[in-house]
């Protein structure tokens, strides 16, 4: 049987971001997940989770600056340092909040800089990523989104490629 979680990003929008958690519940969700948790504390985050019997599904790394487009840092070549931080932050959340998963928006491609090197940073990064959530018990997810949703997103298809590039950063 599926089981489905809100959201929170993308439902009940009409309400403030901490008090979409008890929409949720009202709504029979007995999960959440959203994009980015780290506008808000963990105590904040924890007390609605709480409050409303509700479970900490996903959420995503630090992706850069959404507000102003960014939509993930893991393929930039400049940006590994704080790529790196993030992964820590993620864990920090994602351990006290019980989540299990994170999921990593790779990012659009910078200009001026090769797909090659690109793919490599992304590379370097999953497995980088990987091996540190995984020694906190936590699972990486990345997900291909189209271009016609994020144009220029790195990586787009959900190919055998892409598929062996996660198992592969995962395991080796």
């Amino acid at each position: 049987m599926p089981k489905f979680t809100a959201n929170l990003s993308m439902l009940f929008t009409e309400l403030d971001f901490l008090d979409r958690f008890k929409a949720a519940a009202e709504a029979g969700f007995k999960g959440v997940e959203y994009l980015f948790p780290y506008d808000y504390s963990v105590e904040q985050i924890n007390q609605r989770l709480k409050a409303n019997g509700l479970e900490q599904v996903l959420h995503n790394l630090p992706a850069g600056d959404w507000a102003a487009g960014e939509r993930g840092i893991a393929c930039h070549p400049d940006r590994v340092e704080e790529f790196r931080e993030g992964v820590d932050k993620a864990i920090e959340y994602a351990t006290a909040l019980g989540c299990k998963q994170v999921n990593c928006l790779a990012g659009i491609k910078p200009a001026g800089v090769s797909e090659q090197q690109a793919r490599q940073t992304l590379v370097e990064n999953l497995r980088f990523a990987a091996d540190k959530l995984e020694a906190a018990g936590i699972l990486l997810l990345a997900e291909p989104i189209n271009t016609r949703d994020i144009p220029g997103f790195s990586s787009t298809a959900p190919s055998r490629r892409w598929i062996f590039l996660i198992r592969w950063t995962a395991t080796t």
